[in-house]
């Protein structure tokens, strides 16, 4: 496919790693219905290339994403009084669906892992982005907050779903009850990010770990593994789990890169995997049925 004109976002792939960058920086990056539709077609286009095996999504300047843009005023978060096209857009039925949860659901869906690195003020919608993200690295400089008590409305983009899953209840709780703004710190012993790194660091640790899981492990394997745990997450019984483990193994242990990886470890070499994600993933995949929206 090709990749649409970006105003939001730069987009970049070298060696098999895509890196998204928020940039609007004169504003902190602030989250637009525009930033919205740019991360869903830049994860549409990470999707599609083979040639990307991780993404990164990182801010340009100072902050990651400092929420919504509320040049708007008032009535920034009342949909219903928005310009036509940007009303009726995502309307299902009388509900006007929130625009941080689209996103955030496509980052849910991507087939490639997804690295965060978080370098600056994250809240809002800046911080709720962040939750489908697979790992979480932080710089120093970085600031977390679930602003939105603050603001007179409610946590959005799905992170009453995600939210409690990653650092649990008592903590999620606590941090939206509040509305407070938290340290980069308090983020990494709250288990919300993997690391903390000084400011020059963080990319390149993001990109050494993207380099570790591009360079060592099949793409159709990952693809498989990133939806399996995410989707086992809400599962009501692990039985669930073991029907789709069962078709997963079945699946990739008749696969030309589970003969690679074998022989590859044997032979003591770095494997070249040939299944590719457009066109070698299991019949039965996705599993899951899309949630309808009511």
């Amino acid at each position: 496919m090709t990749l649409p004109a970006l105003e939001t976002l730069l987009y970049s792939v070298e060696d098999g790693i895509a890196t998204i960058t928020l940039n609007r920086p004169e504003k902190m990056n602030a989250f637009t219905a525009q930033m919205r539709d740019d991360l869903v077609a830049a994860f549409d286009e990470t999707d599609a290339d083979d040639a990307v095996r991780v993404v990164i999504i990182t801010g340009a300047g100072r902050a990651f994403c400092a929420g919504a843009d509320l040049s708007g005023g008032g009535k920034t978060f009342d949909y219903a009084s928005r310009a036509e096209e940007a009303r009726d857009k995502y309307k299902v039925g009388d509900v006007y669906r929130d625009g941080g949860g689209i996103a955030t659901l496509r980052i849910f869906k991507s087939l490639k892992p997804v690295i965060g690195a978080i370098n600056g003020a994250a809240v809002g919608i800046g911080m709720t982005m962040q939750l489908p993200m697979d790992i979480r690295m932080a710089s120093s400089d970085a600031r977390f907050g679930f602003v939105f008590s603050r603001r007179g409305i409610t946590p959005e983009a799905a992170s009453s779903w995600f939210l409690s899953k990653l650092v649990g209840m008592q903590t999620a709780l606590e941090w939206c009850f509040t509305g407070r703004v938290f340290s980069a710190q308090e983020a990494l012993d709250k288990g919300l990010v993997r690391s903390v790194h000084a400011p020059a660091d963080l990319l390149p640790a993001a990109r050494a770990l993207a380099r570790e899981i591009a360079d060592n492990t099949a793409p159709v394997s990952i693809a498989l593994t990133r939806q399996m745990l995410w989707h086992m997450a809400g599962a009501a019984h692990p039985m669930a789990a073991h029907r789709v483990d069962s078709r997963a193994i079945q699946s990739r242990g008749q696969s030309a890169d589970a003969r690679e990886g074998v022989s590859s470890f044997l032979e003591k070499r770095t494997p070249v995997y040939p299944n590719k994600v457009s066109t070698d993933m299991p019949d039965f995949f996705p599993w899951w049925e899309e949630p309808t929206f009511e």
